[in-house]
């Protein structure tokens, strides 16, 4: 099993906190890994999107030319799609574009990311996490103790109100619990810190 070091918030080592091999010491899989980011950005897309057909168009309400007898080609309105501000024809329409992967592949994805942060030495575990008051300056004397300077994903049990009110000003660094850490967040962020409590969460939800 997988064994990284226990710190407390002052980032002395406490102790050290066994990882459950099967979700933490996996071999990452990464075509999983991609299919996963994909469909999670496809998720976050709006789909807002909108152009107008020839019936939403203005204008165009009689014919511009006598059917024949012109020389010219017949037209039964000046909004057809040929005209200059005519409508447009398969322009896009307001969807969704999120969809689903398997229940198999999304935990795979999932412990495949956590086993990447694991073996690339990406990883922080902490005793404890508990601010007595939201203060921004407060969390980045936590962040400094740590020696974290890169983005990070701070992921605790359940919602601490202090910790996420202190971090959410802080540039590159987002606060999830523990069942909403996704493979998104995980990778698109350099340093993992996760509570001791977190861990055995995750480890609950995945095992």
């Amino acid at each position: 099993m997988p064994k990284v070091a226990l710190l407390n918030q002052a980032g002395s080592q406490v102790g050290e906190i066994e990882l459950n091999e099967t979700i933490f010491g996996i071999e990452p899989n990464n075509h999983v890994l991609f299919e996963a980011v994909v469909m999670q950005r496809a998720s976050l897309r709006q789909g807002t999107h909108k152009t107008k057909i020839r019936s939403e168009v203005a204008g165009g309400g009689r014919k511009p030319w006598r059917q024949k007898g012109t020389g010219r080609a017949r037209q039964g309105s000046i909004r057809s799609p040929q005209w200059r501000g005519g409508g447009t024809v398969f322009g896009p329409t307001p969807r969704s574009y999120s969809y689903k992967l398997p229940k198999k592949v999304r935990r795979l994805a999932i412990k495949s990311a956590l086993s990447s942060k694991v073996a690339e030495e990406n990883i922080l575990v902490l005793e404890n996490l508990a601010l007595e008051t939201p203060k921004t300056k407060d969390f980045k004397g936590v962040l400094t103790g740590l020696s974290v300077d890169k983005k990070a994903l701070i992921v605790t049990a359940d919602l601490d109100e202090n910790v996420a009110l202190s971090a959410r000003n802080i540039p590159g660094v987002t606060v999830v619990t523990a069942t909403g850490v996704n493979v998104l967040d995980v990778l698109s962020h350099d340093k993992l810190i996760m509570t001791k409590a977190a861990v055995e969460k995750v480890e609950e939800v995945l095992a």
